[in-house]
Formats: structure tokens, C-alpha cells, sequence
């Protein structure tokens, strides 16, 4: 039976698997709904009330950021993202699962690198102290999901990286191979 959020990572490595992919799940779907209630219900209060909600704007706005950074999380983990392969691919299988290493580790490099850039940067915003002004929520609250989403997304390059270097055949992430044709997730 396949479980969505099982990971196939052993140990503590599993558990952290696992939390982000549900974190992920809660976060996306989370989102896409309060987006969709948020949406209607202003055109309801428009058409049928003759107003809309004042706040509407600036929530879709806050959980755009939200489905965004938690979105590269999520794609990293089903290998949904862009990949330049044309001299990987012509490698031997050796040499593309140390290549897959590599680029996994230098990827979640950046990713943690963006992560502390990220919290920097809401550093800054919180020193500015601006409101939203509709909301009158600080800025800088709205940009939590910034570093969180580069965490997230960090956390999920190296597990792949990890993956690769225990486990025999080449993963693009956690869950799933190498291969062309149908980019299914296995069965865990």
C-alpha cells in the first residue's frame, strides 16, 4: 500500500522526510483552499452585497507566497523541477549518480545560502515596521515563508543527496529514480 507521506530514508532521516512532506501537503493545500474561499466570498460580497472585502487583495497576496515557497519544496521532492540534462544523460550511470550527488549538494547550498538571505532580509523589514494596510499585519510576517520554503526546499536536496549515497540506482529525490517515460513516484 502506498502512503503519501512514508519516506523511504531510514531512521531520523525518515522522520524529517516525512514531517516536511506533510508540513508541504498541509501548507499547499492550506493555501489553495483559503485562496478559493477567499476569492469567492469576495465576489459573493460583491455581486450580492454590493461590497467587497476589503482585505481580499492583500490575503491572496500573503498565500501566493505561501503556495509559492512551499511549492518548491514540493516539486523538488517529486523531481518536478527544471532540468538541463543533456551532458548528464550521456554520462555512464556511475558518473550521473556522482553528478546527482553533487548537484543535489550544491543545490541545497544555495537553497540554505537563500534561506539565511531570506531572514535577513525580514530582519530588515521588521526594522522598517511597516504595516499592511488593509490587514495592519507587519510586512515581515507575510515573508516567513520565504526561508521556510528555502529551508524546506534545502532539506529535500540533501535527503536526495543522502538518498543517492545509500541506496543503489540514481534518485532525483527522495522517492523518485532516474528515467524517462512516466516520472511516477515508487512505491515505498
Amino acid at each position: 500500500m502506498h502512503q503519501t507521506h512514508a519516506s523511504a530514508l531510514p531512521g531520523f532521516l525518515g522522520v524529517i522526510d516525512s514531517a516536511i512532506s506533510r508540513t508541504e501537503s498541509f501548507l499547499l493545500a492550506a493555501g489553495v483552499l483559503l485562496m478559493a474561499a477567499n476569492t469567492v466570498a469576495n465576489v459573493v460580497g460583491r455581486f450580492a452585497l454590493g461590497n467587497s472585502l476589503f482585505f481580499t487583495e492583500e490575503l491572496n497576496r500573503i498565500l501566493i507566497i505561501l503556495i509559492t515557497f512551499a511549492g518548491i519544496s514540493y516539486a523538488a521532492r517529486h523531481a518536478r523541477h527544471i532540468r538541463m540534462s543533456a551532458l548528464y544523460d550521456a554520462l555512464p550511470p556511475g558518473a550521473r549518480k556522482a553528478l546527482m550527488v553533487a548537484i543535489s549538494l550544491v543545490t541545497a547550498g544555495f537553497m540554505f545560502l537563500l534561506c539565511f538571505y531570506a531572514v535577513t532580509y525580514i530582519g530588515a523589514q521588521a526594522a522598517r515596521g511597516r504595516l499592511l494596510p488593509a490587514l495592519q499585519i507587519p510586512v515581515w510576517v507575510i515573508l516567513v515563508w520565504l526561508p521556510a520554503g528555502f529551508f524546506m526546499t534545502g532539506m529535500q536536496y540533501l535527503l536526495t543527496a543522502v538518498r543517492n549515497l545509500t541506496s543503489p540506482g540514481i534518485y532525483l529525490s527522495t522517492r523518485v529514480q532516474e528515467g524517462y517515460g512516466n516520472a511516477e513516484e515508487i512505491e515505498i
